[in-house]
This record gives structure tokens, sequence and C-alpha cells, in this order.
């Protein structure tokens, strides 16, 4: 059976899509990067936002207008948030909930009668992961989140706090990695929070992983600031963990933060920042922002982007705010206009796209080991353009000779100049 799986949201959905392509290839069936070709899809939804909800829902819709003979299960935090409007969409076949993520291969198969081939059950490979055009390997740590931040629903359709056995977790990243997997991502709703119903936290992990394993190269997922342990920052002594952190910030104003039910001031967040910086030049840190939020004034809003163009960011997920039922923020009185929210937005975009440039300056003329994708492009005088990531996660192509295979290979790029959507390298003649 051919089987298509498609994720919206994190890369915790991500991480969750190739643990189940794994075990469909270990129960006989096959992965297909073609929705047209799947008799099964998967859909691993996400309603982060009422925008998320919305694009989940026509995600279902357009999967069974284009192949409306496959069999679709849904699954995700749309589908756990809202299990009764997901099941009476046309097309969908199976809701599994987010509390029953890990039977969902086998509800798939039992509940929608779908035979198992076990006399061509191979061990999950490359095939699961490759086949879906994937270099990089996303593994589940941890479920959950204990807090409660006001704008936040992901806390609700994710439940309690569950983290992995650190055995089990070294175990899928050896068989990762004698899969061909160069490079490894450790996620989790709330990575930081690692071990807390364990015994454990981040740093025994992070340390047993770079101890226990040889992948060459490990990232960390989005981290909330306030629950870096003590001694985190000289992990990245070890140049296999990448100096790229993820830090959702989502205000630069103290009274916003307050109000959101974040546990960083602002200034705590700058230490952190100054800590990565000063251990790795071009360290470079990512992060968050809510616009908008509610009562946000524009004294806050201009504290905010005064703080955010101090800190500098190489790249800012900006969100406007809107209310979330089931969340605290959706009762807040003063919620901002649409009209001042977008301004924002733009004067943030502005700021952001500023900061990325300059970050990226920061690093022409620097040789960075770049690990390169599958994805190609074609130029007119018949070179190949390859795509691939520096170890701080600036994205970067160049140009070989056709017949030059990069694909999944760690090989050394000299970035010389910032293009649209990319760094431009030049190949170094050594392999890193």
């Amino acid at each position: 059976m051919q089987i298509h799986l498609k994720t919206l949201g994190c890369r915790l959905n991500e991480a969750e899509l190739e643990t189940w392509a794994q075990a469909f290839q270990a129960a006989g069936h096959q992965i297909t990067r073609e929705l047209a070709q799947a008799q099964l899809v998967v859909l691993n939804s996400c309603a982060v936002t009422e925008d998320a909800a919305r694009k989940s829902r026509q995600l279902i819709r357009r999967i069974h207008r284009d192949n409306p003979q496959a069999k679709l299960v849904v699954s995700g935090c749309y589908a756990t948030l809202n299990e009764a409007e997901a099941s009476e969409l046309l097309g969908v076949d199976l809701v599994v909930g987010n509390q029953d993520k890990n039977q969902l291969v086998s509800k798939a198969l039992t509940e929608l009668n779908l035979d198992s081939m076990p006399v061509m059950s191979s061990e999950p490979g490359e095939v699961s992961l490759f086949s879906r055009g994937r270099q990089r390997a996303f593994v589940k740590v941890q479920d959950g989140c204990r807090y409660r931040c006001t704008f936040c629903i992901v806390t609700v359709a994710r439940g309690e706090e569950h983290s992995r056995e650190l055995d089990e977790i070294i175990k899928e990243i050896n068989i990762l990695h004698q899969q061909g997997i160069q490079e490894v991502i450790i996620t989790g709703v709330h990575l930081g929070g690692y071990g807390s119903d364990t015994n454990s936290n981040l740093l025994e992990l992070v340390s047993a992983i770079l101890a226990q394993t040889a992948i060459p190269r490990l990232r960390l997922g989005s981290l909330e600031p306030w629950e870096l342990p003590d001694g985190f920052f000289e992990l990245f002594n070890n140049p296999r963990l990448m100096p790229h952190l993820h830090l959702p910030l989502q205000s630069g104003s103290d009274s916003v933060l307050k109000r959101m039910a974040r546990r960083c001031k602002t200034e705590e967040f700058a230490q952190i920042v100054a800590t990565a910086r000063q251990l790795v030049p071009n360290f470079n840190i990512t992060t968050d922002i809510i616009v908008g939020f509610p009562g946000e004034t524009e004294l806050e809003w201009q504290e905010s982007l005064a703080y955010i163009q101090r800190i500098g960011f190489g790249h800012i997920h900006i969100f406007s705010y809107s209310p979330r039922a089931g969340t605290a923020a959706a009762g807040f009185a003063q919620q901002v206009s649409p009209a001042v929210k977008k301004l924002r937005s733009k004067q943030l975009h502005d700021l952001a796209e500023q900061m990325k440039q300059d970050f990226i300056a920061a690093n022409i003329g620097i040789a960075a080991p770049v690990l390169w994708e599958g994805h190609t492009e074609t130029l007119a005088d018949g070179q190949i353009r390859y795509f691939g990531y520096t170890p701080n996660y600036l994205r970067v192509a160049c140009q070989v000779e056709p017949g030059l295979e990069l694909e999944n290979q760690v090989w050394s790029a000299q970035l010389i100049q910032a293009e649209s959507g990319f760094v431009a390298a030049n190949l170094q003649n050594c392999n890193t």
C-alpha cells in the first residue's frame, strides 16, 4: 500500500510523522511523496492559532478533492481540540487524538481494515525519510507542557509533560545515523522541560547524545529561555552541537510579557543571548514575536521594537495576535485593532529583514561545513544549484557541474554574498 504523509505546524509534528513512516514501512507498506498515488493519507494537523485550524480544515478538504479514493486519517492538535468537527469533514475516515498518537499506525491498519504484508516488511531505513525528501531527522524527546502562557492553546491540546527514556532516544538516533542521516534535531512541546518527570534534564540528554552517538550534527528545536540548565552553554564547546537556538521571546516589553504569563524578563533574555554569542562567534539566535497582544499600548510597542533591535536576531517568526478560544488572553480587554496590528507587523517585518541581512553580512567570507540537501535547480548554463544549511542555520546555495552528487553530504563552502532567499557560496575543494 502506498501511504502519503502530510503535516502542518511545528517540528514536533514532523518528528511524529517520521515515526509513523518507519512503522508503516515495517508493516510492509511504502511511503510516497505523491498524493495521487496514495491509498492512505495521514495528516498531522495544527491548531496553534485560529488561522492554523482553518488551514487544517482546508487541507483536509483539498486532500479529499485531489484523491477522493484514498483513506484519510487526521491527527494532531486540530483533530484533538475539534474531534467532532474533524470527523464530520468530507473524506475523513479516522480521527486519532494526540493522546492516542502512539497507536496511530495500528489503529489505521486495523480500524480501516488495511491489510499488512509481513512478507514484504523490512526494518525502517533510508526509504522512510529520504522518500519524503528529508536529509535531517526530527526526534521527539518529550510531549506536553506544564506552563499556561495566556495565548497558547497547544498546552491544552498536548496535555501534561511526558519525557521519553534516554536509552530509547539514544537508540533511535543511532539507528538514524546507521541509515545515513547526518543531522538530528531533538524537539518537544517544551524541550527545556525534558526530564521533569524522569529525574533528568536537557543537559543530561544532550550530553548523553554527544557521548553515546556519533551523529555528525545535533541541533536543538525551539527552547523556552527560562529553563536552560546550569552548564548548558558549555555543551556548545562540542562542534557537533550546532550553534543555533530558537528562543521564543514573544515581546520585548516586560509588561506585555507579564500579561502573557511568560517566565523570562527581557534582561534575563538579553543575558542568555550575550552568553551564547560570547561562546561562539556568529551564534544564530532566532525567535518568535506576537504583535498586537491584548492591551499592547503604543509605548509598549515602541519599547518592544527598540529591545528587539538592540538584541538583534537572525530571523523572526512574526505572528499578529488573534484570539484563540480556550485561552485566557481571548477574554482580555483592550483587544488591539486589526489596522494597528497590520501597521506594527509591517514595522517588525522591515526590522527583521534588516537584522537578517546584517547577520548574513557578518558571515560573508566564512568557510562553513554545509549539509547539502536533495533539492536542486538546473540553471540556464547547465550547472546544478544545490541548497543546504550551515551549522548556524543559514540557508546557502552553490553551483556545481552536472555529475557531482552532493545530496546528504557535509561539504565545506565559502559564503560569498546574499541572494534572494539564500546565501551564495563557493564549494571548497575538500570534504569536511
